[in-house]
C-alpha cells in the first residue's frame, strides 16, 4: 500500500517501518496512527518487524498541532490516549513476530515509550530519550509509567520523568533501558544482522518468548514453572524443533517453517 505518513517494505522476512514526517521529527497524528495500525495488521509472510523514524529523530511523540486546539481551551487527552496510543502499545506487546526498534536519533514523549515497548532496541550513539511530560503537567503514557521502572528501576524511572532530562543512548545502554548503542554509521548494519538472525530463527519460539517474558510479571515462580512445562511440551511437538535438532546433528543450516 502507498502510505502518507509512514514507509513500509517487506522482504525477506522483515518488514521495515519508518515513520515519515521529518520535518515534524515523526511526530504523531491520527492519519499517521491509522497508518501505522494498519501496517502492523498487515505484515504478511515477516517474521521480524523493524521500526525506526526518517531523518535526524526517531519519534517525538504526539504532534500538538494536529488537535487543533487554541491556547487555554481543554481538551480531552484520555480519548486521544485511549484511541491512538493505547492500542499502539498493545499491538507492539502483543504481535508475535519480535519488534526491533531502530532509535536513529531522538525519541521524546511517547515517542520514547513507543521504542521502550518494542522488544529489542538498538540506538545510534547520538540518540536521547526524553521524558517529556512533566513540563506540560502530564505523566509518561503510551506505556512509559510501566516500563521505566520496570526497565531500569524505580530511582531512576522517577528521575527521567520528573526532571524530563534527555538520556544519552550509551547511559541508556549501560542502565539496561535499552538492548544496545552503536556508532551512528554502523547503526543500519547493526539492525539489519540483528533483524536477519532472528528471521532465521523457528518464529514459534520466538513468540513463544516474546509472550512468556513479557507477561512473567502476572506469574509465582510456580506458575511460570507450570507454564515453561507446557510451552516445552507444545514446542517440543513442532517441525521446527526437529527440524533444529536435525539440522544440528548433521551440521548443516536449518530451514524453519513456523510450524
Amino acid at each position: 500500500m502507498d502510505y502518507e505518513t509512514i514507509e513500509v517494505a517487506i522482504s525477506d522476512g522483515i518488514a521495515r517501518i519508518t515513520l515519515n514526517r521529518p520535518d515534524r521529527l515523526n511526530s504523531f497524528t491520527r492519519a499517521m496512527h491509522a497508518e501505522l495500525r494498519e501496517a502492523l495488521a498487515n505484515l504478511g509472510d515477516a517474521r521480524v518487524v523493524i521500526l525506526t523514524g526518517a531523518g535526524r529523530a526517531f519519534c517525538a511523540g504526539q504532534d500538538l498541532n494536529d488537535r487543533a486546539v487554541a491556547p487555554g481551551e481543554a481538551v480531552d487527552l484520555g480519548e486521544t490516549v485511549e484511541e491512538s496510543w493505547n492500542p499502539l502499545i498493545r499491538t507492539l506487546a502483543a504481535l508475535p513476530q519480535p519488534v526491533i526498534a531502530k532509535v536513529n536519533g531522538v525519541a521524546a514523549g511517547a515517542g520514547a515509550n513507543i521504542a521502550l515497548a518494542c522488544d529489542i532496541v538498538v540506538a545510534a550513539s547520538t540518540a536521547k530519550f526524553i521524558q517529556s511530560f512533566s513540563a506540560l503537567g502530564l505523566i509518561p503514557d503510551s506505556g512509559g509509567s510501566w516500563h521505566l521502572p520496570r526497565l531500569v528501576g524505580q530511582a531512576r524511572a522517577l528521575g527521567l520523568a520528573l526532571t524530563g532530562e534527555p538520556l544519552e543512548a550509551q547511559r541508556a545502554a549501560d542502565w539496561g533501558l535499552i538492548w544496545k548503542c552503536v556508532g551512528g554509521e554502523w547503526l543500519d548494519s547493526e539492525v539489519d544482522s540483528l533483524a536477519e538472525k532472528l528471521a532465521a530463527l523457528p518464529p514459534l519460539g520466538l513468540a513463544a518468548i516474546k509472550q512468556i517474558v513479557r507477561t512473567s510479571w502476572s506469574r509465582s515462580l510456580d506458575e511460570e514453572l507450570d507454564l515453561q512445562r507446557d510451552e516445552m511440551r507444545r514446542l517440543g511437538f513442532t517441525d521446527d524443533y526437529r527440524e533444529g535438532v536435525a539440522a544440528f546433528l548433521e551440521k548443516r543450516p536449518a530451514k524453519f517453517t513456523g510450524r
